[in-house]
């Protein structure tokens, strides 16, 4: 994989992150929303655009938050055939920005930086991303407590086109079998 396509399927893993300031009272709805994250995430993306158009690929991320902080990090890594990625993802709250942030090294390195970002309603966070010349956002939503939707999209000249979709399973440690005792 070359270092854009690895750049934007690092900003698909990092699930989960906007373009407006947190507003005032949002800090619980968006602490929940970052608790929802919280566990083991496993599942298929696409690229959906560009020249890898129709490369799919299947990620596996545990998610967290700060003790302290109001955010969250993906940590995991993302497969394409034999090849994987390490991939990490993190945000924090930082006032009038909403949330900020970085994809692997950011920017400076091979990542993204999130510039900003906000939990639009209750199941769904919208981040700001920036590298270089490249603008655009990732938007990750829960429909449900065990599924999460993440695309994200790309300003090429006035229109944001979407790159990247992925679909999340949650898969949180459970047991898949026993020995029943005698």
């Amino acid at each position: 994989m070359n270092r854009v396509s690895r750049c934007m399927l690092s900003a698909a893993t990092a699930v989960c992150m906007g373009a407006l300031a947190v507003p005032a009272g949002a800090g619980e709805r968006d602490k929940k929303f970052f608790q929802a994250i919280e566990g083991t995430w496993v599942g298929p993306g696409e690229i959906i655009a560009g020249k890898y158009k129709g490369t799919k690929f299947t990620c596996n991320f545990a998610g967290s938050t700060p003790q302290k902080k109001l955010g969250m990090t993906l940590d995991g890594g993302c497969r394409v055939g034999v090849f994987s990625q390490k991939m990490t993802a993190s945000v924090e709250a930082s006032g009038a920005a909403g949330y900020k942030g970085m994809f692997m090294d950011g920017a400076r390195g091979e990542g993204l930086d999130i510039i900003s970002g906000n939990v639009v309603d209750g199941n769904k966070v919208v981040f700001a991303i920036n590298r270089n010349d490249l603008r655009g956002i990732m938007q990750a939503r829960l429909p449900d407590e065990d599924t999460m939707r993440v695309t994200v999209s790309v300003k090429v000249d006035k229109t944001m086109v979407p790159v990247i979709g992925m679909n999340l399973k949650r898969v949180d440690a459970a047991s898949v079998g026993a020995i029943a005792k005698e």
